[in-house]
């Protein structure tokens, strides 16, 4: 089997010639490869030759078009504040109040800000591994974006003071979400990954996932399955326990697990849905790779039998992880 062959089976709860391993390196491929962060998050092919260079190196089963969560905020009117060696940051809000929610168009992702560059880092990495290496794009989650067009705490005091308006905001980031996934679709992603890390139990309650965020999501990967995706794959960082029990109703085919979630709850909130994850990101910097391959040990004991597992990072591997760490992650599915 191929990478995009195993990850399909396993997605399917078919039989795998191995457990998919999936190394969350997004900006670490930079590093890896030698080239300053600020550069690889503004320079499609920069993007491609770092994330195939690190496929070379560890042997994982996918690549990522993928930049950093403020792509779609930026593109929207946030001005950032960049960096050479450090994720970018936002230094205003595209928002400052509600009566600019009026004024706000949905970028086109072939014209705006940086999100060319992550469409043409896509293109070239289809180019590169074809249909043998899983080619995963990356759109924010609606209520993150909201998040990242206002600011955290004005977009929260919104939804309490002016619901009508919040909802409207939400639904204006639904678009953004949806435009930008089915753009790096139709530029040869395989999948699109949803990161939505306002979204977690850690930043609001439950019952806000449920009522404002669920439908939404419901929506974006209901928009990418008609666009071709191969299956829909949702990354909430955090606590969220008690929001997984909703995965089945998104539509969810791949729930990305943060390691405070056990593999006891994964088989029993969802028994029938793929799951990767879980191991610490900050491990992958502070463990040994003895440490980390007897954590990949117990996740396989404990999940690959259930079927539906992939071995990956709980978030994102950080920048600065010690390669050998990850080399150890991926070494424990051969």
């Amino acid at each position: 089997m191929n990478s995009l062959e195993r990850v399909a089976a396993t997605v399917n709860f078919k039989t795998p010639d191995r457990t998919p391993v999936i190394a969350q390196v997004f900006g670490h491929a930079a590093v890896l490869a030698g080239v300053p962060l600020g550069e690889y998050l503004c320079d499609g092919k920069k993007i491609a030759e770092c994330q195939i260079n690190a496929l070379e190196h560890y042997g994982n089963d996918a690549v990522f078009a993928l930049m950093d969560v403020n792509v779609e905020t930026e593109a929207v009117g946030s001005r950032l504040k960049y960096s050479e060696n450090e994720y970018f940051s936002i230094d205003s809000y595209a928002v400052s109040d509600k009566i600019d929610i009026d004024k706000l168009e949905v970028p086109n992702p072939e014209k705006a800000g940086r999100m060319p560059e992550l469409l043409k880092a896509a293109r070239l990495l289809r180019r590169e591994v074809g249909d043998d290496v899983v080619v995963v794009g990356n759109a924010i989650g609606p209520l993150t974006i909201t998040t990242q067009l206002l600011g955290m705490e004005k977009a929260l005091y919104l939804a309490m003071d002016y619901p009508d308006v919040f909802v409207k905001l939400l639904d204006f980031s639904t678009e953004v979400c949806m435009t930008l996934g089915n753009a790096l679709i139709q530029s040869g992603a395989h999948l699109v990954i949803v990161f939505d890390p306002s979204a977690s139990s850690s930043v609001v309650p439950p019952g806000f996932f449920r009522e404002l965020e669920l439908p939404r999501l419901k929506k974006v990967f209901a928009s990418f399955k008609q666009a071709g995706s191969t299956a829909s794959w949702l990354h909430v960082a955090g606590q969220i326990k008690k929001i997984l029990p909703y995965y089945p109703e998104i539509g969810v085919d791949i729930a990305n697990i943060d390691y405070y979630v056990s593999p006891e709850d994964v088989k029993k909130i969802l028994p029938n849905m793929c799951v990767n994850g879980n191991i610490k990101s900050l491990s992958f910097t502070d463990a040994t790779p003895e440490g980390i391959a007897s954590e990949s040990a117990n996740l396989l004991g404990n999940l690959e039998d259930r079927g539906g597992f992939i071995l990956s990072s709980g978030c994102e591997i950080m920048p600065n992880a010690h390669v050998e760490n990850i080399e150890a992650m991926v070494a424990a599915v051969r």
